[in-house]
């Protein structure tokens, strides 16, 4: 009789195999997209992995480790994440911040809190201004210990979100519940203007540190108005006055100048006063800087949109009111933030009569005296973009006043970003170096294991509804909507340990260990079937040179 076979009853163990590959699987963990395209570097993937199982306390707690605003950022922010998202070239991508806006919601109905720091240190942080740049440093310079105190020379916390934008878009309970979990962290709050030099020097004698996020409080002017006509107004002195209840009369039509985000909100703040309302922008529509869903939902609220147009005078009319001679333009983006050329369109004048102008063209800082003792540049402080060190000896600077990207995510990133350097300088750290890996792209996914299938859709008032009652224009998904959202997040990057790579690997070459897996190197081929088979793209072959 023959003996059997060593297939039969030996193990594979013995064919080591590894002796005929080139290359070797790693496993990785690259950043997403949305990861790199949002501003303040927020663990999406981690936490939309977090929400997918249920588990939102914990996807609370991931978001805040980046973002102490879920629910204000979830309903304002300008989503860069979303047009970076990886899910966008194979369906649509996932709606990333109606996501958060659900998870914000839930911490802020469930009362969940930030906890004290775990040590108290000794040096104390001076922040001059409290609107998001100001308070996200706040919160992050808190949670590591330090004395923190804000100062601010308006009646209440917020800046921006709470006097630019109205609550038809940002609750003012969503914004007071997320801004007073922060100050419960012990973050003191002074009542005080400040901005000179003189103040300066007091801040850098008594602090060890000073953040500046004083915010752009100087309006931009057009030379074709007069600066003091009963008829004008500026943009952000209307929303100011909007949002706390005493908007200003200003006749049945009114003109708004501008095609940014916060002259929709002056639009339709102004409808909401009563008002007929027209829209005139130099870029088009398709242009336009404001977010597509507010100029859609301007529109259904009866707001004339004029694009493609600019002022050339204003002179009183025959009676009252006044009439704008404008002139049909192009519009030509230059290739800096902020720069632009126009071009006049021959023959395509027009007018447009109406009883007051609102203008809401942008602002810059006010400087001051301290232009002299911090090195700026534009009109704005010069800051490192990576620690938004500025030149100055003790002193960080960030939000309106360093920076011309005007959104709130921005200015809580850069918060964010200052308040992690002065931790590093005031516990005489180095700075890192770490160097950051290629995002993941389309291409590393395994789209087979994704089907196809539509993002979940919010519902928004309707538009009677929400010029009548002032609520909020958009609502939220419903949980059961959220959960099928989660889970089209393709987790770029991220392991989900699916064992997919333990599975289909031909030659046992994969293992579980530690709640991760490992290559065992004695047998893989280097056939690259376990990158093939992953679904997030965590897993990359690396050229083996022996």
């Amino acid at each position: 009789m023959l003996p059997p076979t060593t297939w039969t009853t030996g193990s594979t163990e013995v064919f080591k195999t590894g002796t005929w590959r080139a290359q070797l699987p790693h496993y990785v963990k690259p950043p997403s997209p949305c990861h790199q395209a949002c501003p303040v570097n927020g663990e999406i993937a981690n936490w939309i992995g977090l929400a997918h199982k249920r588990d939102f306390r914990g996807a609370w707690e991931v978001l805040a480790i980046n973002n102490p605003f879920p629910a204000i950022a979830g309903r304002i922010c300008h989503h860069p994440c979303e047009s970076a998202c990886n899910r966008g070239a194979h369906d649509e991508s996932v709606s990333i911040c109606k996501l958060e806006r659900l998870v914000g919601d839930m911490a802020l109905e469930q009362g969940w809190a930030f906890q004290p720091p775990p040590e108290e240190r000794e040096g104390h942080v001076a922040i001059v201004g409290g609107g998001p740049s100001g308070l996200s440093a706040a919160y992050q310079l808190r949670r590591r210990g330090w004395r923190v105190t804000i100062y601010e020379q308006q009646d209440e916390l917020g800046g921006l979100m709470r006097y630019g934008i109205p609550s038809y878009r940002l609750s003012r309970k969503i914004l007071d519940g997320e801004i007073n979990r922060i100050v419960a962290m012990g973050v003191q709050v002074k009542r005080k203007k400040l901005g000179g030099i003189v103040d300066l020097e007091k801040l850098r004698a008594s602090h060890e540190a000073v953040y500046l996020a004083l915010g752009a409080g100087r309006p931009k002017r057009l030379p074709q108005l007069p600066a003091k006509a009963p008829w004008l107004m500026d943009g952000a002195q209307y929303l100011a006055r909007s949002n706390a209840g005493t908007p200003p009369e200003l006749g049945r039509r009114v003109v708004v100048i501008g095609g940014g985000s916060a002259a929709i909100d002056a639009a339709r703040s102004a409808r909401r006063a009563g008002h007929d309302v027209t829209m005139l922008a130099l870029e088009s529509a398709g242009q336009l800087p404001a977010q597509r869903d507010e100029v859609t939902e301007a529109l259904e609220e009866g707001i004339t949109l004029v694009d493609g147009a600019m002022l050339k005078e204003v002179k009183p009319a025959n009676g009252q009111g006044i009439v704008l001679t404008c002139q049909k333009v192009r519009f030509v983006a230059g290739a800096v933030r902020g720069q632009f050329t126009v071009e006049p369109v021959d023959g395509a004048e027009f007018t447009l009569a109406a009883n007051a102008i609102v203008t809401s063209i942008g602002a810059d800082p006010d400087l001051g005296d301290l232009a002299a003792a911090i090195p700026s540049q534009r009109g704005l402080f010069v800051a490192d973009r990576h620690s938004q060190a500025t030149g100055a000896d003790k002193v960080w600077a960030g939000g309106d006043v360093a920076s011309m990207a005007r959104f709130v995510t921005e200015a809580v990133g850069m918060g964010k970003r200052a308040a992690i350097d002065i931790d590093r300088a005031l516990r005489s750290e180095a700075a890192s170096q770490a160097q950051a890996l290629p995002a993941v792209g389309l291409d590393a996914i395994a789209l087979h294991y994704h089907p196809k299938t539509a993002r979940a859709q919010a519902q928004v008032r309707p538009a009677a509804d929400r010029l009548a009652n002032g609520l909020e224009v958009q609502l939220g998904l419903e949980l059961e909507q959220a959960l099928a959202e989660a889970g089209r997040c393709f987790s770029c990057g991220t392991c989900t340990n699916c064992d997919n790579c333990f599975h289909y690997c031909p030659d046992l070459a994969i293992r579980r260990v530690d709640g991760g897996y490992e290559v065992l190197t004695d047998y893989c081929k280097g056939c690259g079937m376990c990158v093939k088979e992953c679904p997030t793209g965590s897993i990359t072959m690396r050229e083996e040179i022996r």
